[in-house]
């Protein structure tokens, strides 16, 4: 790892250049547990929502107290060494302006937490309430940041090592700006209030998407005139409402359940219900779903098109783990089987293999 110097609580810190990006799991292994030993970390992350509706995550920056890297999830295809740091009570994770980070590390991570928001604390200092990161380190720690790559396409790859410096640089400081607000709340007597406002981050109501604060998540707004202001809201609102019809419609179609579209769910038959959990799980985008015994109480007919979608959803790249008795669908819809018999692992394998298995034979089948 890159030393980037210590830096003193209660100084400006002078961090070295750095030009380190991980890109591999064994340097992500390495990373997390380095982190694992520490229990502050500073966090920033790079996103798009240019092409996509909803973000697309491009870069994670993180710091400690002697150095900082970028891991690229973008040539990482499990970042699960990384979820457990940002998810763990025992570290805090601070950050700047943090929901949007919070929010587009969500479907990664969990929820990140326990955090420290570093534009919330300023707030409580007398400092304007939506201060910006560069301009609370020019403030407090005497230096002057970088803005030549505000409008940077983090998806395009390689990053030059200046696009690399200027992300780096979003967490290099967040740590020595914790330890000067908390002293400055300390002398005022706010921290109280700090612990309040920093418990609201984590409430997951805060993370799902009300269609009337999607304006939230527009840059920019705020400079409008109060009019405009008023129309950006209402579009941005109409947009996510829209979003979710046509989500809902893509995934009704895929079902063959339009039919019902417009109907109260416990309407349905069981096996439709079934059908409509699954279609609910599918509907927050997933990257791996966890089905336990979906196709208990279908008839035929609805099993088979469940497993014809999960079928589909592999090959789509979203992983599927079922657990499940109906040995007929198990040996026809999964691509890898693992049988377990009085909390047993008793044999794993294909399903030509495991049909085969004399000790499968005799605890499943009937042999």
């Amino acid at each position: 790892m890159c030393s980037a110097g210590l830096y003193s609580p209660h100084e400006p810190c002078d961090l070295r250049p750095l030009q380190t990006i991980v890109t591999t799991s064994p340097a992500l292994d390495e990373l997390a547990a380095e982190l694992q030993a520490g229990a502050l970390i500073g966090l920033d992350t790079e996103f798009l929502r240019e092409r996509t509706y909803r973000a697309e995550l491009c870069l994670v920056q993180l710091s400690s107290r002697s150095d900082a890297w970028c891991v690229d999830p973008l040539a990482l295809s499990d970042l699960s060494p990384l979820a457990g740091i940002l998810t763990a009570p025992a570290i805090t994770k601070v950050m700047h302006a943090s929901r949007q980070d919070v929010e587009v590390l969500f479907p990664v991570a969990g929820l990140v937490r326990p955090v420290f928001d570093t534009q919330i604390a300023a707030a409580l200092t007398g400092l304007p309430a939506q201060i910006g990161y560069g301009e609370l380190v020019r403030r407090l720690l005497g230096k002057e940041l970088a803005k030549s790559h505000t409008r940077t396409d983090w998806s395009r790859r390689p990053l030059s090592p200046e696009q690399i410096e200027y992300a780096l640089d979003d967490v290099r400081y967040l740590l020595p700006l914790k330890a000067h607000l908390e002293e400055q709340l300390e002398r005022s007597g706010r921290l109280g209030w700090l612990k309040e406002e920093l418990l609201e981050l984590e409430d997951t109501r805060n993370i799902s998407t009300d269609p009337d604060e999607a304006w939230l998540r527009v840059k920019g707004l705020r400079s409008l005139d109060p009019a405009r202001e008023r129309l950006a809201r209402l579009l941005a609102a109409w947009r996510e409402r829209r979003t979710f019809r046509e989500r809902a419609a893509q995934l009704l179609r895929r079902f063959d359940l339009e039919e019902f579209a417009g109907l109260p769910a416990g309407g349905l038959s069981y096996g439709h219900q079934r059908l409509v959990e699954v279609m609910r799980a599918l509907a927050m985008e997933p990257d791996f779903l966890l089905l336990d015994e979906p196709v208990a109480g279908m008839n035929e007919v609805e099993a088979r098109r469940l497993g014809a979608i999960v079928r589909d959803l592999a090959h789509e790249g979203i992983g599927v783990l079922l657990i499940e008795h109906n040995m007929r669908f198990i040996m026809e819809f999964c691509d890898m089987i693992y049988v377990i018999d009085s909390g047993r692992l008793i044999a794993q394998g294909t399903a030509p293999a495991i049909s085969r298995d004399a000790t499968v034979i005799k605890a499943y089948l009937g042999g």
